[in-house]
């Protein structure tokens, strides 16, 4: 209930701020427009954004993103190998071995429909339980039979909180997609599926110890209104981590990319997923998004400290992490 009020106030505030946005000039400018709010929204459809190369009216970005992830959600997975030729598989790992997560962690993933950063997650933690297990019984092979005694009577007591990952995601047919490759790979305890805006996530204050986005924040309309959502559902001290396309730093590396993004990948998408204007927009999104270090401030301006990012694949791909006091 407090999440849904917190929903409702957010969204009136946004609401209310477009529409005082009227100046004396605008007015005079379009004859036979009304005055009045309640009536009238001739001043609230001028924002624009970009989406690809075109530029498009705010409110129709969302709703033309949301179409590109519906038509390839079947394909996803499939093509991001056949793009990366496999090696988002190994971005995804790098990501986890630098987040570290512990026993007892709480992660949201958002934008994060088909699951792979969840379920990578809950395997990196259970493999720590495992390593736990392994140098407990190391430390235990000759136990006195007080150390068994203490050991039975204290092992279900004061033990660490479950882990769980949340995959957030505004695309139903992506989180369909996630849910069948839960279900096939028998992945269920510690994870939930929620659907959801990155831009007002439907959780209450300081719930997760980690935030995740992987390659979904460049499709965001308002890019630092998700920044400070992410803030907002951290816990103190909670980790901010994203994973997203950026600026090749090598010139001829970056020619090469060029080449191969805006001559192949649309070819791959029409041969595999039959949608070649999905993956046209998808590459042209990637040109569009701020390079590494515009990016780290806009994740400084949001509120997060100790921000840093690392290169992969010559730039390829950055990682960007920050923390919340």
């Amino acid at each position: 209930m407090a999440a849904s009020m917190r929903l409702l106030v957010r969204r009136v505030i946004r609401l209310s701020h477009r529409n005082i946005n009227v100046t004396a000039a605008g007015v005079s400018a379009r004859s036979g427009c009304c005055l009045g709010p309640s009536s009238c929204r001739c001043f609230s459809d001028d924002r624009s954004t970009h989406f690809g190369f075109e530029t498009v009216p705010e409110e129709e970005k969302a709703k033309r993103v949301y179409k590109v992830f519906e038509n390839v959600a079947q394909k996803y997975d499939i093509m991001n190998d056949a793009m990366s030729l496999g090696i988002h598989r190994l971005w995804k790992d790098t990501l986890l071995h630098a987040m570290h997560p512990q026993p007892g962690a709480r992660l949201l993933d958002v934008a994060g429909g088909t699951g792979d950063i969840a379920f990578r997650f809950l395997e990196y933690i259970r493999s720590q339980q495992e390593r736990q297990k392994r140098r407990a019984m190391r430390s235990m092979q000759t136990p006195s039979w007080q150390e068994i005694s203490n050991n039975y009577s204290t092992e279900d007591e004061d033990g660490p909180q479950e882990s769980r990952a949340v995959v957030c995601d505004i695309n139903k047919e992506m989180l369909k997609v996630g849910k069948q490759k839960a279900d096939s790979l028998g992945i269920s305890a510690g994870l939930s599926w929620v659907v959801g805006d990155a831009e007002e996530l439907p959780f209450d204050d300081d719930q997760f110890d980690i935030y995740t986005i992987a390659f979904g924040i460049r499709n965001v309309t308002h890019i630092d209104q998700a920044l400070q959502e992410a803030l907002r559902v951290l816990k103190p001290g909670g980790r901010f981590m994203c994973l997203e396309f950026s600026k090749v730093t090598n010139p001829v590396l970056a020619r090469l990319y060029d080449a191969y993004s805006f001559q192949m990948i649309p070819v791959l998408g029409e041969v595999i997923a039959g949608d070649w204007k999905s993956y046209q927009y998808l590459v042209e999104s990637i040109r569009k998004f701020p390079d590494q270090e515009e990016f780290k401030h806009m994740i400084e301006d949001a509120g997060f400290y100790s921000v840093q990012y690392y290169n992969f694949t010559g730039g390829v791909v950055a990682l960007h992490s920050g923390f919340k006091l």
